[in-house]
């Protein structure tokens, strides 16, 4: 079967269920009578129908999954093998799969502090306390230590 590449509400309302589910846009498009993930920014770009703002809400909806998914991931052991070769042959162990937990920890959150760095991202503190100097604000003795090199 073709892609689909004519906008309907119906694959339209689709597409954003799924995104909202946390599906990425990419997995979306594979699936069989999609269209192609360019067509699907095209169609958000150019609003097409209103497609802009519904497809924007289905983002932010599968990325507040994405992060309430991490306390699940971190606090969900999973267990697994793990085979190492070494000169003395192969070394299988039995445990806690905490490398690829971490992983998908640290894969959201960075993802979700990049497309929603005021709810997800580091809080930047940027009030000023204390005073700045500047040249007009300087005594001689100021300007005249800076061009010593012992600036204050």
């Amino acid at each position: 079967m073709g892609r689909q590449s004519q906008y309907t509400a119906e694959v339209a309302s689709r597409i954003c269920a799924e995104l909202a589910e946390g599906k990425s846009l990419r997995a979306v498009c594979r699936e069989d009578g999609m269209p192609s993930e360019a067509t699907v920014r095209a169609w958000a770009l150019d609003d097409v129908e209103g497609f802009a703002a519904q497809y924007t809400r289905a983002r932010e909806i599968g990325y507040d999954r994405l992060g309430d998914e991490l306390l699940e991931i971190a606090d969900t052991p999973v267990t697994g093998v793990k085979t190492v070769s070494k000169a003395t042959g192969i070394e299988t162990t039995e445990g806690d799969m905490i490398e690829h937990r971490r992983l998908q920890v640290d894969a959201r959150k960075w993802m979700l502090a990049k497309m929603l760095p005021k709810k997800y991202g580091d809080k930047l503190d940027l009030n000023h306390s204390g005073s700045i100097k500047t040249v007009t604000d300087m005594t001689d003795g100021d300007l005249a230590a800076i061009a010593a090199g012992s600036g204050s």
